[in-house]
């Protein structure tokens, strides 16, 4: 009977524990909700972003993207995001969409100009540069026609 009391007591005890830490990396991915205006960029494409990503200016989260949609008249993707109230970006700021990683999810790096204008809230972002797609790259690498093989014997005649 002893022994069912302390493996129930440690059964708690474990359960508490591994609650903690989901309660922990739950608050911590949030990465902290910001309160900003909002800014518009259109892109052609935007593969593998999301609502809630991040806006970054040299990495440092800035911001996060609100809504995703599609421009009717001109087919691009029209992102809306919103960034910190006390940051005055000028009005010749780039907005690309980058990679975290390999494995990663995308972002919209901010890349700030040197205009003296700055943009109100609600503005469009005019300069932007949409995803890159890694299996685009990697099938024109493939499939551009020449092996290694004809390289080198291509660099023989020359």
């Amino acid at each position: 009977m002893r022994t069912n009391i302390i493996e129930a007591a440690m059964g708690a005890i474990v359960l508490i524990i591994a609650s903690y830490f989901l309660v922990f990396a739950y608050t911590s991915s949030r990465g902290g909700s910001y309160s900003g205006y909002p800014l518009i960029a259109k892109f052609d494409r935007i593969d593998g972003l999301l609502v809630g990503n991040d806006a970054r200016i040299s990495g440092v989260k800035v911001g996060s993207i609100a809504s995703i949609d599609i421009d009717p008249k001109t087919f691009l993707a029209r992102v809306v995001f919103t960034v910190r109230k006390d940051l005055n970006l000028p009005i010749d700021t780039v907005a690309e969409i980058v990679s975290e990683s390999l494995m990663g999810g995308k972002y919209i790096a901010l890349v700030p100009g040197g205009d003296k204008k700055i943009l109100a809230p609600g503005e469009k972002i005019t300069y932007t540069q949409s995803s890159v797609s890694f299996e685009t790259l990697i099938g024109k690498y493939l499939f551009s026609g020449k092996s290694g093989e004809d390289e080198e014997k291509h660099k023989g005649k020359a």
